[in-house]
C-alpha cells in the first residue's frame, strides 16, 4: 500500500521549486503517486496606491500556466500521473491557499522547495515554506537546493 498517493507540489518557477517538483516527481514515480502542480497568482499583489494593473495580472497568469505547462511535459516524459492548477487569490496568505488546495484535491503529502533564508533575510522576506508548513493539513517535505544563496 501507498502511503502518499496524491502530492501536491506549490510551485513559483525559482531553482529551489524546480528542484522541489524533480523529487517530487521521482517519488510519485516510485510510488505510482499523483502528482497536482499549482502555481498561485495574487491579485492584490499589483496593485499600487489606486491603481490596479491588470496587465501585470494577465503577465502573472502567462508566467505561472508556463511553469505549470513545463511541470506538465516532465510529468508526462516520465510517466508520473497528474495535472496542474493555476490558482488566483486575492489578499489571502499563500499558507492558506496551499492547505486549502491540500484538503480540497484530498491531498496526502506537500513538497515544496525553501530557500533557507535564516536571520534578516528571513524576517524581511518572510518564509512562504515555513507558513505553508504551519497551516498544512497533511505532511510537508521541504526541499532545499544546497545551490541556492543564503540571504
Amino acid at each position: 500500500m501507498t502511503m502518499f498517493k496524491k502530492i501536491l507540489v506549490p510551485t513559483d518557477g525559482s531553482d529551489t521549486s524546480k528542484k522541489a517538483v524533480a523529487t517530487a516527481l521521482e517519488f510519485a514515480l516510485e510510488r505510482k503517486s499523483q502528482v497536482r502542480l499549482i502555481h498561485a497568482v495574487d491579485e492584490l499583489a499589483y496593485v499600487s496606491g489606486y491603481e490596479y494593473s491588470g496587465e501585470m495580472v494577465d503577465y502573472a497568469r502567462q508566467y505561472g500556466s508556463k511553469i505549470l505547462a513545463e511541470g506538465l511535459e516532465c510529468m508526462k516524459s516520465m510517466g508520473v500521473e497528474g495535472d496542474t492548477k493555476l490558482i488566483d487569490f486575492a489578499g489571502a496568505r499563500l499558507g492558506d491557499t496551499v492547505a486549502d488546495e491540500a484538503l480540497s484535491w484530498g491531498a496526502d503529502l506537500i513538497v515544496l522547495g525553501t530557500h533557507g533564508r535564516r536571520g534578516i533575510g528571513r524576517f524581511l522576506l518572510g518564509s512562504g515554506a515555513e507558513q505553508v508548513t504551519r497551516l498544512a493539513p497533511v505532511p510537508v517535505l521541504m526541499i532545499r537546493n544546497p545551490e541556492a544563496t543564503e540571504s
